[in-house]
């Protein structure tokens, strides 16, 4: 399992933000996604600590604590859902909307 921090700062490295988790325990992995079409930063990230108590220890000392201007919110993250290709009809066809008047 591994833990979401959000409302970091766009300014934050994997290296800052392992070394504030490192206060609780081993950090094992950092992921801070980029935006695919500017490649910034999009004030997320993801931290894998080495065990379930050294998640639970970061997250209760962390979750709303100020670093770098922002307070963060820090939680278990939840399984990442399957969107799957339910796109909900989105093509514009059908309905003709009453277009169609003898």
């Amino acid at each position: 399992m591994s833990i979401y921090v959000g409302n970091l700062s766009y300014e934050v490295t994997q290296d800052t933000l392992s070394a504030v988790f490192a206060e609780y325990g081993t950090v094992r992995r950092v992921q801070l996604p980029n935006d695919r079409e500017t490649g910034q930063l999009r004030g997320f990230g993801f931290v894998e600590m080495g065990t379930e108590a050294e998640e639970a220890a970061a997250i209760s000392a962390l979750d709303g604590a100020e670093w770098m201007g922002r307070d963060l919110k820090v939680n278990k993250a939840k399984p990442k859902e399957d969107r799957g290709s339910s796109g909900g009809n989105r093509g514009g066809y059908g309905g003709g909307g009453g277009r169609n008047r003898y």
